[in-house]
């Protein structure tokens, strides 16, 4: 029998609980799951990067991390992690990513904020242009990236993606490198970030990328927080550079109340909602990790610890 130590924040404890047993039975996986073992029985770690657990150098058995956050960054240069190490894509997440972004990509290609916020009668019969005026930018076209991509295209939208390495994806204009990320941002009217959060692409909107874009743009940032340089999108968005920025993730998470984006009238700050982690169809993609583990076969989503992804 197989050994599963479950290390994540308190509040997701009783789910992965419930659910991973059902998944790893359904695959015929005989496992104990458990929040305390002791450290030299433990062969694998379910994780939620936590203040609890920082050292896997106590688990002489162990032979793989399996991350149930999409980002690895809190985790990826951990040095007592020697064992493969996974980060989480899965069906629901993917799902819950495609909902807010083309939802948010919607509202504000029809103006949708000038209607519900409207105190007083109005009746502007102006039209907003057909999706297929529109360049949408997506930086990152990831598993994530790509499928919203994909989605807003159906739309008619014109989408450009961009990515480190070159791509070629059905429905999308992909642009690589960093000759790429000007070309892929040049006129965007509404730009996506989706990327990793990675030394190389800290800060990868900043003043003079953000000037790249069309006046009047809007950013939506449901990725990480240190991918905008903040001080240069505030300086955009009262410029009129930029006119609106969603914005669903930050450096500094819970968004402390001081934060200027709370009070900035073309913002808006969403608590980091656009794709949690369900534990229903995330301990389905842990299943089958273990699976794998012990029948020899590659692993799925395996993080390349030099990209840091």
């Amino acid at each position: 029998m197989l050994t599963l130590l479950l290390s994540t924040p308190p509040e997701y404890t009783a789910d992965y609980m419930e659910w991973l047993p059902k998944r790893l039975k359904s695959l015929g996986i005989e496992a104990e799951l458990s929040t305390d073992l002791p450290p030299e029985t433990v062969d694998y770690v379910v994780y939620g990067p936590n203040d609890r657990l920082t050292d896997f150098s106590q688990f002489p058995k162990l032979k793989a991390v399996f991350s149930l956050w999409a980002g690895v960054e809190k985790v990826v240069g951990n040095p007592t992690i020697t064992v493969p190490l996974t980060r989480m894509v899965d069906p629901g997440l993917t799902e819950g990513m495609v909902e807010f972004v083309t939802g948010h990509v919607l509202r504000h290609h029809l103006g949708m904020d000038a209607h519900i916020t409207a105190t007083e009668p109005h009746w502007n019969q102006k039209a907003p242009p057909l999706a297929r005026q529109r360049k949408v930018c997506m930086l990152g076209i990831g598993a994530l990236g790509a499928a919203c991509a994909q989605k807003i295209a159906s739309f008619g939208f014109d989408v450009h993606g961009w990515s480190r390495s070159p791509k070629t994806i059905d429905g999308l204009t992909c642009h690589a490198g960093a000759a790429g990320l000007d070309a892929a941002l040049r006129n965007a009217d509404i730009v996506v970030t989706l990327l990793p959060n990675t030394a190389d692409t800290e800060n990868t909107l900043n003043a003079r990328t953000l000037s790249l874009t069309a006046k009047g743009a809007v950013i939506i940032n449901p990725g990480r927080g240190p991918l905008i340089d903040d001080k240069a999108l505030l300086a955009a968005l009262d410029s009129g550079q930029i006119s609106h920025a969603t914005l669903d993730v930050f450096r500094v998470e819970p968004l402390p109340a001081s934060d200027p984006y709370w009070a900035h009238p073309k913002v808006t700050v969403t608590p980091h909602v656009a794709a949690l982690t369900r534990p229903a169809s995330a301990s389905g993609v842990v299943a089958e990790n273990i699976r794998r583990a012990e029948a020899g076969e590659a692993l799925l989503n395996l993080v390349d610890r030099a990209l840091g992804y």
